[in-house]
């Protein structure tokens, strides 16, 4: 690209503004990689976390179904009284421009127990309420795991514009100044010269 261009002062005082442009451009899109990669890892916490409690809510939920099942029977027609979920909704937020989800299950009487007194046990409300904790925990779970996967894939694409800045267009124009800098000097110290001599004919004269 240098050998392209034109040694002018006018070309130069652009180049170097290129320059500067590209560096700040550099380092903006490397602050934005360090904020999203940080939202990404308290994120990744956040799941393993969320993970932890569904996995503790499975295992209480399922050994009280056994014991419900044990003294109940296998509770087949309870289950059919459970309401469907039709709650959920999405929004979004953004973060550093990245567009990430936010489920969220409106309030409602899904904690009150659907069967009645008779026909259950104590087991089996609270094998229902903690089968409520696990799917609350798995729409969390699930905009948690949406979102790293959103920045992740914003982060990678940060990285890529970051290194064509750092390793193309910074380079180049370094290049360039340097090229159009060294011919204007060269040329300068040509003019220079030139006056001497000329300076030397006429005072001989």
């Amino acid at each position: 690209m240098s050998n392209q261009v034109v040694p002018t002062k006018g070309n130069l005082i652009s180049a170097k503004k290129s320059l500067q442009l590209s560096k700040l451009g550099f380092e903006l899109l490397d602050r934005k990689r360090n904020i999203l990669i940080r939202e990404m890892m308290e994120l990744i916490d956040r799941a393993e976390s969320i993970q932890n409690k569904i996995d503790s809510a499975y295992s209480e939920a399922y050994l009280l179904l056994q014991k419900a099942n044990i003294a109940l029977g296998i509770c087949k027609e309870l289950s059919g009284t459970v309401p469907e979920e039709d709650g959920l909704s999405l929004s979004l937020k953004s973060v550093m421009g990245v567009e990430i989800p936010i489920l969220s299950i409106k309030e409602s009487k899904e904690h009150e127990v659907p069967f009645g007194l008779y026909s259950s046990n104590s087991d089996l409300d609270k094998a229902y309420r903690k089968f409520i904790e696990v799917k609350l925990f798995t729409v969390e779970l699930a905009e948690v795991e949406s979102s790293v996967y959103l920045l992740a894939d914003a982060v990678k694409k940060t990285q890529k514009r970051a290194n064509a800045l750092k390793n193309i267009m910074i380079p180049r124009f370094e290049g360039t100044v340097k090229f159009i800098s060294n011919a204007l000097e060269e040329k300068e110290r040509e003019e220079f010269s030139r006056l001497k001599v000329m300076k030397k004919i006429y005072k001989d004269r």
